[in-house]
């Protein structure tokens, strides 16, 4: 049995839907060679994407941008204590208050509204975690840039 991919998952419901890679990528705004690229798992796909990508092929968003990026499953999965669980509007509102950690990680403004779809899966406990997310975005977007 395959190993259950981001790549395997685009591709297998794309199939399902009947949709061409041309047809779907003219569906999320990209070029068709992008969607390629993703179905062989070359390249990981933007949060923003991740969400349009949802929408188009009828897929949940979290199990998704899990396949998508897999670094940060231990920040939304895992045994949690349901008592210790903080409302994730008051983490959102003590990260992007906190002007200091903002200012001495560079956040700049795209990133926070990149995080900001991220906070919309409802899943983040600490503001640390929006750090971890922003280097790993970080880092992926470095790697594609080489």
């Amino acid at each position: 049995m395959k190993k259950k991919t981001l790549g395997y998952v685009l591709k297998g419901q794309r199939e399902i839907l009947g949709l061409t890679q041309r047809e779907l990528a003219r569906k999320l705004g990209v070029k068709p060679s992008h969607v390629a690229y993703l179905e062989k798992d070359r390249r990981r796909p933007s949060l923003g994407l991740v969400s349009r990508i949802a929408d188009v092929l009828g897929l949940e968003k979290e199990p998704l941008f899990l396949l998508a990026h897999p670094e940060a499953s231990s920040l939304l999965t895992g045994r949690r204590d349901p008592a210790a669980r903080r409302d994730p509007d008051q983490v959102w509102r003590d990260f992007t208050g906190n002007k200091a950690l903002l200012a001495r990680h560079s956040v700049k403004a795209r990133e926070l509204k990149v995080l900001s779809q991220v906070n919309l899966l409802g899943k983040i406990t600490a503001p640390r975690h929006f750090l971890f997310i922003l280097n790993a975005i970080r880092q992926a977007v470095e790697a594609e840039e080489q």
